[in-house]
């Protein structure tokens, strides 16, 4: 079981509009997703005029070094509602039950396999590299990044759990790990760029220097650097889309759109490590989860969403969580992305449980949760989008 406080749909009267309310450069005026977002229609438009593709993703034309065609499969599907996890160019439980959850959606044997019938019905989005390149904002080098404690105690007295590191907050920002972001940039460049000879050493950046690198973080990758990434896409979020500039600013930083599709039920397969979400009898979305333990086991049955809360507070109760007479101080931890419930809450009628994100991406499907439904925090955000209070929830074995 976990704990989030003040779960309810959160609404600001903030302008979400309003760049300056907003704390990152939007692409454009027309798409108000981060400056690395993606322009989908680039890849479906074939002869059209790209000519108005926003100038920080005319870096794409770097081709890559290689072919990736499991990681090409993941962010197709990753597009399409059938998450793969952690895209990181390999076959792996997550991307499985994503193709199972293509096929079934596509009227194809569900094999879990990037078969030929299935690679046939992916073909539509073949023009959709792999991989693209992007200049990290400016703005990220001067972001606060934090060493997160371990103690409980000492976790609840900062004020938010954000990105350790600008290499953790870019990894979530394009679905990946930090080693696959270093795999697709060897010494410092994105594969496929030209490195002269007389210097193969790694690059701090490909568009300029950056004096203040070291304040940044202490990792790998800095502010103005061009890095190759997974191409993830259905990040545009549509000015005067959402009222809450905060849930915004989120859903840019994870490579979320605004554009979900509404959903009618959702059901979670404690066997499948699954959450299937349908509008009418068609699925729509798949994605993997953690779910109980044996001693919280995932509480079958119907149940309701009664609210959502964005960037919840996490309530540390060692009752709650470890049982009836567990001893111990409650705390109420900070929100973030490093928040124990990650980046969102979706409150259910069975107290104390819920379905949200969390720190550990490559941890879901593998690690048990405690009686609660974890996703990872961009298809927890996702997921948000697709629910309300009218939409059933099922928990079955």
């Amino acid at each position: 079981m976990d704990g989030a406080d003040n779960a309810e749909e959160t609404e600001t009267e903030a302008s979400a509009n309003a760049d300056s309310d907003l704390g990152y450069e939007p692409m454009s005026d027309d798409n108000q997703a981060d400056s690395m977002a993606s322009e989908d229609e680039r890849y479906m438009s074939v002869g059209q005029d790209h000519g108005s593709v926003a100038d920080a993703n005319r870096d794409n034309e770097i081709p890559d070094s290689e072919e990736r065609p499991i990681m090409q499969a993941q962010v197709v599907l990753d597009r399409e509602g059938f998450g793969p996890g952690v895209i990181d160019g390999k076959m792996g439980m997550s991307t499985e039950n994503a193709l199972s959850g293509f096929q079934e959606a596509n009227d194809l044997d569900v094999t879990g396999k990037l078969d030929e019938p299935t690679k046939s019905a992916l073909a539509r989005w073949e023009r959709i590299p792999a991989t693209r390149v992007v200049t990290i904002p400016a703005s990220w080098g001067d972001a606060e990044y934090y060493d997160i404690p371990e103690d409980t105690g000492a976790k609840a007295e900062m004020e938010r759990l954000g990105y350790k590191s600008l290499d953790e907050r870019l990894a979530e920002r394009f679905h990946t790990t930090v080693e696959v972001l270093q795999e697709l940039n060897p010494n410092g460049r994105p594969a496929g760029m030209d490195t002269p000879e007389d210097d193969a050493s790694p690059s701090p950046t490909a568009t300029g220097t950056s004096s203040d690198s070291e304040s940044e973080n202490d990792g790998i990758f800095r502010a103005g650097q061009q890095i190759r990434v997974p191409n993830i896409g259905a990040d545009r979020i549509s000015p005067g889309s959402l009222q809450d500039a905060d849930w915004q600013r989120t859903l840019a930083s994870l490579g979320v759109g605004s554009d979900q599709p509404e959903v009618d039920r959702i059901v979670v397969s404690k066997a499948g490590k699954t959450l299937k979400a349908y509008q009418g009898d068609e699925l729509v979305a798949l994605f993997t989860v953690s779910s109980g333990s044996s001693e919280f086991p995932l509480p079958l049955g119907e149940w309701d969403i009664v609210g959502e809360a964005y960037n919840p507070p996490y309530s540390y109760d060692p009752e709650v969580l470890n049982g009836d007479g567990a001893e111990g101080e409650e705390y109420t931890l900070p929100p973030g992305p490093n928040g124990p419930v990650g980046v969102v809450w979706i409150d259910l009628s069975k107290e104390h449980y819920g379905i949200h994100g969390t720190p550990d991406p490559e941890t879901i499907g593998r690690a048990q949760s405690s009686g609660c439904v974890r996703l990872t925090n961009w298809d927890a955000a996702r997921l948000a989008g697709m629910v309300n209070t009218d939409t059933e929830v099922i928990f079955e074995a």
